[in-house]
């Protein structure tokens, strides 16, 4: 018998008589991803095991997961993920880096979003991902994104519907877009900055400026001995837990891997690709559960209590009409 597959199976057998007993929401996960359809820059490695992935995040415990989108192209596919399983949503917007896909008709981009939303109430739980990214600004200059930004703010408060933010290395002119915009966004139900991997001066100035604000925390937000500091001193009743996936997963060199204790034995090759088992690289869902890990780790704190306090601001913040 293959040695991984046989360890996969022995860890999934551990988990049911260990771990079952905490829930998790991942709040941005990419499924539309072409790696869940085996293709990698293109060339396509292995078959379609997006189910596959699936099946392994709910027998981790996942609840819900929120198929990230960060433009129109992704919309349809990501509905269609989501309409297979009631246990899947998805968040509507543009994402920085996409924000040129608005020049060509601003005004018809903006009303395609509006058609989205308005369409699939039950589905659709975020506007966004929207934000700055000032890292790639070979894809969209800084005005454009800024202009996108602020124009999908609106959405917010026309759909009554909380935000999924992005902010990298734009702190500064991101606060300066929201504030500017209060208005717009006092009665709006919230928002979460997504991957946030910034200061704890930065962490604070987000959650003061709505009670309803979080902050998304994810491998990206626990890579270095800086992060787990600011991490460490988060309050806990304002985070949420994503994986980003199939982006940001936690990697031996990391700092926060010292923490985790669920380890998913990977096969090191798409090439070698396995229906039991990880790809070495790839994020998937089922990994949220070493995203608590870690947070519980830095913090020295109970892992069952912070599991809790975390899925309670989950459904807090984008399933609170679905409470009701």
């Amino acid at each position: 018998m293959n040695t991984c597959c046989y360890s996969y199976r022995f860890y999934v057998e551990k988990c049911k008589a260990l771990k079952m007993a905490l829930k998790y929401i991942d709040i941005g996960a990419n499924l539309t991803d072409s790696m869940f359809s085996g293709v990698y820059s293109g060339s396509k490695k292995h078959p379609d095991d997006l189910d596959l992935v699936l099946k392994r995040a709910w027998q981790q415990g996942l609840q819900k997961i929120i198929i990230t989108v960060g433009t129109l192209s992704e919309a349809d596919k990501a509905l269609k993920i989501a309409n297979k399983d009631e246990r899947l949503y998805v968040t509507m917007g543009c994402h920085p880096t996409r924000c040129g896909e608005f020049l060509t008709d601003p005004e018809k981009y903006y009303e395609a979003l509006k058609g989205k939303i308005s369409s699939n109430p039950k589905k659709i739980v975020a506007i966004g991902e929207c934000g700055l990214d000032y890292d790639r600004l070979h894809f969209c200059d800084k005005e454009t994104q800024k202009m996108y930004f602020e124009k999908q703010l609106h959405l917010a408060k026309e759909f009554q519907l909380p935000m999924f933010l992005h902010c990298r290395n734009s702190h500064e002119d991101f606060m300066d877009i929201l504030e500017r915009n209060r208005s717009l966004l006092e009665s709006c139900t919230g928002g979460v900055v997504h991957s946030f991997d910034g200061s704890l001066s930065e962490a604070e100035k987000i959650l003061n400026y709505h009670p309803q604000f979080y902050l998304g925390i994810n491998g990206c937000s626990l890579k270095t001995a800086d992060n787990l500091t600011v991490v460490s001193q988060l309050p806990n009743d304002r985070l949420v837990v994503e994986t980003d996936c199939p982006w940001c997963g936690i990697r031996p060199t990391h700092a926060g891997f010292q923490f985790v204790e669920t380890k998913f034995p990977p096969v090191k090759k798409k090439e070698k690709w396995l229906a039991e088992a990880l790809i070495e690289g790839r994020s998937e869902p089922c990994q949220i559960s070493q995203v608590l890990e870690i947070i519980a780790g830095v913090k020295k704190e109970s892992i069952n209590k912070l599991a809790d306090v975390i899925y309670d601001n989950t459904i807090r913040l984008f399933f609170n009409k679905e409470m009701k």
